[in-house]
């Protein structure tokens, strides 16, 4: 991996500049720099690569994931052969519980939870019934429990709602209950199996010796230039077709000079454009760590809090990891909006018709520069799994490098 310093640079020298260093920007990098022989300058304005799949080592030597756990699981075979080639991996299937009141529960909802809840005798009725109704190894949703019209159906989708779904996405969303969108209700499942896994995947696992040395090995190409701590709205320069807010770009400059090959941007749109028609909402988190003289705190990586605590959930890392050492280091994770670039990080669009209209307006900025390209869950304003983030870089790639 070659580190620059930006006053060093040179811009005439590159065939493209990524923004950002996660996923979207590493892959379109490493497939520019290997498939086109082209010269690629990666403008990263956080001191480290990786973006929030960044994970290092805390002060108790424990592989901590910085920005939150990142488990990776898909179907699609491209993304998971492509990312192969840059790691091995631990076979690793993820589970998570619930925490009610001190007993654990696994979600999503299935029929270990239901004989949890309503016991093993009754809990077998109803799930000879769900059988009967849905079929075996399904996910239902709430709403197809709600509409068959059976009370004790009805009873499993309230009581997920109430104690799985609510509190916990009132804290995730900062929403009160009249304010959670009943389209992302009716979606919460059920699931009509004894399958405790989180993902059913058909690709699971963590990387071997975690994702930082991946994006390393990804990055490791003698094309591919990076400057750490550059952030790019301080270092281009827009151009636009004339006056007035609503004008759209007609160039991006660099160090001076009018940049006309690719730029593949992956930050947020909004402040690209120093926000001129206000930020777009997003979700922050904040995290805490804690550092125990135990084997393991929990039982499974990731324990929810759905009907009580401030926090959301707890990551204890080396489930995840399979690190073999003395102690543990857990995380808690908290919820809040997003308000200040300088100090927050944006995590999760909150995604209605208002935010994308809002975002729709920076996006037609943009619409008359054919070398500007937006990509990720930031630069998008969409929520990407990491294995979708790489599909959609894959194929930005073959578009670039087809031209």
């Amino acid at each position: 991996m070659q580190e620059r310093s930006f006053k060093d640079v040179k811009i005439s020298d590159y065939d493209a500049v990524v923004v950002g260093s996660g996923f979207a920007g590493s892959v379109v990098a490493r497939e520019l720099a290997e498939r086109k022989d082209a010269r690629v300058l990666i403008l990263e304005k956080r001191s480290h690569i990786a973006g929030n799949m960044y994970d290092e080592f805390d002060d108790a030597d424990i592989l901590i994931h910085r920005y939150g756990p990142h488990i990776f699981h898909t179907n699609d075979k491209r993304a998971f052969d492509y990312i192969n080639r840059f790691t091995e991996w631990r076979y690793y299937e993820h589970e998570v519980l619930a925490d009610l009141h001190g007993t654990y529960m696994p979600v999503p909802f299935n029929k270990n939870s239901m004989e949890i809840v309503f016991g093993k005798e009754e809990a077998a009725a109803r799930i000879e019934k769900l059988i009967a109704t849905f079929g075996d190894e399904r996910k239902v949703t709430i709403n197809e429990l709600r509409s068959n019209n059976d009370a004790e159906l009805a009873e499993i989708a309230d009581f997920v709602y109430d104690n799985v779904f609510l509190y916990y996405t009132q804290k995730q969303w900062g929403v009160t209950p009249e304010e959670v969108d009943p389209s992302v209700t009716a979606r919460v499942p059920v699931f009509v199996s004894r399958d405790n896994r989180y993902f059913q995947d058909t690709y699971q696992g963590m990387p071997e010796a975690g994702y930082t040395p991946l994006f390393e090995n990804m990055l490791d190409h003698p094309n591919i230039d990076i400057c750490l701590e550059v952030d790019a709205e301080s270092v281009f320069e827009l151009e636009f077709e004339e006056n007035g807010e609503n004008a759209p770009l007609e160039s991006i400059d660099i160090k001076g000079v009018s940049f006309t090959s690719p730029i593949i941007y992956t930050g947020p749109l909004d402040e690209l454009f120093l926000s001129r028609f206000g930020r777009l909402p997003y979700r922050s988190l904040d995290f805490k760590y804690e550092t125990y003289d135990c084997d393991y705190a929990y039982p499974c990586g990731t324990v929810n809090f759905t009907v009580s605590e401030d926090y959301t959930r707890i990551t204890e890392f080396k489930h995840l990891t399979g690190q073999i050492c003395d102690g543990t280091t857990i995380m808690k994770e908290y919820s809040h909006a997003y308000e200040d670039p300088k100090t927050q990080i944006p995590y999760y669009a909150i995604i209605n018709e208002k935010n994308q209209a809002h975002y729709e307006k920076y996006l037609q900025l943009t619409r008359n520069l054919d070398n500007f390209y937006l990509i990720g869950r930031l630069a998008e304003y969409r929520y990407y799994n990491m294995d979708q983030i790489i599909s959609r870089a894959l194929d930005l790639s073959d578009k670039l490098c087809s031209s």
